[in-house]
This record gives C-alpha cells, structure tokens and sequence, in this order.
C-alpha cells in the first residue's frame, strides 16, 4: 500500500489541475514524466503526409509547445545582432547579439493559423547566450485562462490566452546564466516555482501565480567543490512529488538535488551526486527517485521514502555509473526505463535494478527528451529525424520519419494528435 502512495506522486499533482486529456500544459506533458494516454498518435509521417498543418514560427526558441483547450502556445525571441561585438576581459565570447525581443505566439489548433503574438518585452545588450541555446529555451506553463511564459533572468511573464493582454511581469530575478536559460516553470495550486542556477547566485523561488508576488525565495547554500562558476550553473525543471504523505519540490542543481516545502521553501533533503549543467527533469516510479547528475553522465535510483536531511548513500538502490542522457530526460513505461544520451545511444533498462535490457544507436545528437504514448516512444534528434521505438523489452523500430530542420524543443500530444517544433516552424502530426 506504501508503493501505491508513493507511486500517486504527480499523478496527484496532475489531478489537481484537473487537465483533460488532450491537453499538454507545460513541459513534459500533464504528469512531468513524458507520458500521454492518448492510443492513437500517428506513428508515421513526413513534410507531404502528416495529416495536420504546418507554421511558420518567427525568431529562435527551443521551448516546447503546451496545449489547452483550442490553443497551441510556445515562446521565441527575437535577435537584434551587434556588426562589431567586444568582449569583456575575464567573461564570456563577445555577444553578438545587442537587442533580444521576447514573445509568447498562440497558434490555432485546428488550423495552424497564428492567433496571438505577443511581444513582452526588448532588452537591449541582453546578457550572453551561447548559440547552441536561446534565449528562449524554457517552455511555457498553461492553464485555463492563463499562460506563464519564462526566459530566466530576462523576465517572467504572465498573458490572458483569450485576449493575448500581459497580467503581470518579473524581471527583477537577477542570475548569470551564462550560456543563456533553460530552466521551464512549473504551476502547483496558487504557486509558480523557478529555479535561477547562474554562474553567481543560485537559488528557488515561488511566485503567486495571481499577482505575480514573491511567496518565497530560497538560496541553494551549496558547498561547491569548484570555485568557478561555470560549475555551478544548472538548467533543470522542477518537479513535484507525493512523498510520505507530504508534497516535495525536487529541484535538481550542480552537484546537489533538493526537495522544498512548496508551501515554504523549507528545504526538506539534499542528495550529494557531482556533476554540473544537470537538464534532466526528475522523475518518480515504483517508488524510486529517478536523477541525473549532468555532465558526469550518472543515472541514481533513490529509494523515495523516509528521505530527509542529508541523503545518505543507503539510500541509494542502484545507479548508472556513466552513458546516462544529460539534455533528454528519462522516461518510465511500467517496470522500463527508457533514455537516449546526447550522442544518440538509446537504452531501455529494468527500473527496480537498473540492468541494461537493450542499446542501440540512433542517428545523429539529442536535446529533446522522449514522449510515450500508445506503448511507443518518441524519440526526436537535431536534425529533424524522429525514430518510433516500441516501449518492450527487446528493440523494436516501427518507424523513422524526417522533417525540415532540427528538433531541440521536446514534443507534446494532446489528443491523438502530435505537435512537434523544430528550429524555423510548428508542426501538428495527426492521422486526419
């Protein structure tokens, strides 16, 4: 009875928000985990046969797109480029660009039609984002009524979905990304939770969702083992938890993972695990943590309960010593986990003990992480190719698709229906 609880984990949190099923809120869908129960997504597709639309998105954002309702937001920004950029001494390459323009972009459902294009705000000599990123990597947060849009430290957004009309905006969250912001937000009750890792502070905060008021702000106070900076940056995405009864906000970071009270921002555990520049969203099955360590490419299994305090190596079931994904998330199908590192070596490894099931290499790098839906798992590369693998035990590719451009930002599924974003447009994928 104990697992059962832990295993409600998001899925108590999803319940809360009372999400239809064919809606995808924020990133990695309506559980955090990557999973729709949608039976029928197409698994076969290219640029003459997808059965949807196709749109043009203007700028570079490597957000993914949420859905609710008859509506498909995402982000972009725009960038204004310097002719002759000067770098400062000791910081990072000169920024070529000297003016970021911030949007949030609503696209009819149905029709594909732009409906809503927002600009939030222009910033002039935004601060340095590396080209492998944007300026508007952070996916959005949607609900009824209401969009969150987040660019990090550049500002954090709140705009009416039926009028496109901004309610309410922060930027006074100051952070040194560094390479440029990643991080996506996250809605529980009336909070939205941020975490700001930088180069020079690193901390979490809630924001009353309504107002846009700071309902807490927690610093890290994490003992480095490295002075520089670039060590101390993250890009990872909050998650909530179920655990022991009590609500956790899991908020991974360089060299640590934390849980917060979110109602208070008590920090209730930390796991020591190295690494830095962690991406990978945690997740919870068959009451194991499931963390990333970043760049060292190790993979934790954490038993969920009676965490607290300082997280001891006991509590470690088994881990993944190096391979592990850092950008893409993992994903949980059952008693399988699926992953696909960044070079592209997918695997499928038994959850409870971590033994490796299958490996096989998959063309090209990945950023996006996978999806499941209808027992298959979508896995999506940077140049626009995305490979179908049935969620089994033995290695099954049921199709290989291309589209035009790359793929950075993460699909969603609303419905039967997939929408996926590459670096110049919008897809919506459907058997129609």
């Amino acid at each position: 009875m104990r697992t059962r609880l832990l295993l409600s984990a998001f899925v108590l949190f999803a319940a809360t928000l009372s999400f239809a099923a064919d809606s995808w809120p924020g990133f990695r869908g309506p559980t955090g985990d990557g999973h729709a129960t949608s039976k029928n997504v197409p698994t076969k597709w290219s640029e003459k046969e997808n059965g949807g639309w196709k749109t043009a998105i203007h700028g570079k954002g490597w957000s993914s797109p949420v859905v609710f309702g008859n509506q498909v937001w995402l982000t972009t920004a725009d960038e204004v480029l310097d002719t002759d950029p000067q770098p400062k001494k000791g910081g990072p390459p000169a920024n070529p660009v000297k003016e970021a323009i911030f949007y949030a972009v609503c696209v009819d459902r149905t029709s594909g039609k732009v409906l809503h294009d927002v600009k939030l705000r222009a910033e002039q000599k935004p601060a340095y984002c590396h080209p492998f990123n944007s300026y508007a990597s952070p996916s959005p947060f949607i609900e009824e009524g209401r969009l969150y849009a987040h660019f990090g430290s550049h500002g954090t957004f709140c705009v009416d979905t039926a009028t496109g009309k901004k309610l309410w905006e922060r930027i006074d969250f100051k952070c040194d990304h560094f390479r440029g912001p990643a991080s996506s937000p996250v809605v529980y009750g009336d909070h939205m939770y941020l975490i700001y890792d930088g180069f020079d502070e690193q901390y979490v905060v809630a924001i009353d969702k309504k107002t846009g008021k700071t309902a807490w702000k927690t610093d890290r106070k994490i003992k480095y083992t490295n002075d520089n900076g670039d060590y101390k940056k993250g890009y990872a995405t909050p998650a909530l938890f179920t655990i022991d009864g009590r609500a956790h906000l899991v908020c991974p970071s360089a060299e640590c993972t934390m849980a917060y009270d979110p109602k208070t921002g008590e920090e209730l555990w930390r796991f020591t695990h190295g690494g830095m520049n962690g991406s990978a969203r945690p997740i919870m099955s068959n009451g194991l943590l499931l963390l990333n360590s970043g760049h060292t490419g190790k993979l934790f299994a954490l038993k969920a309960e009676g965490l607290k305090g300082a997280v001891p190596k006991e509590a470690v079931v088994w881990q993944m010593p190096k391979g592990a994904s850092v950008r893409p998330s993992v994903l949980v199908s059952g008693e399988l986990l699926f992953m696909v590192s960044d070079n592209g070596i997918a695997t499928c490894q038994d959850t409870a003990t971590g033994k490796q099931l299958w490996s096989e290499r998959l063309d090209g790098e990945f950023s996006s992480s996978p999806v499941l839906a209808g027992g298959n798992v979508y896995f999506c590369n940077q140049i626009g190719k995305t490979f179908v693998v049935k969620a089994d035990k033995t290695y099954t590719l049921l199709a290989e698709n291309r589209l035009d451009g790359g793929f950075m930002a993460s699909p969603a599924i609303a419905g039967d229906e997939l929408f996926l974003r590459t670096k110049t447009h919008l897809y919506a994928i459907s058997k129609k």
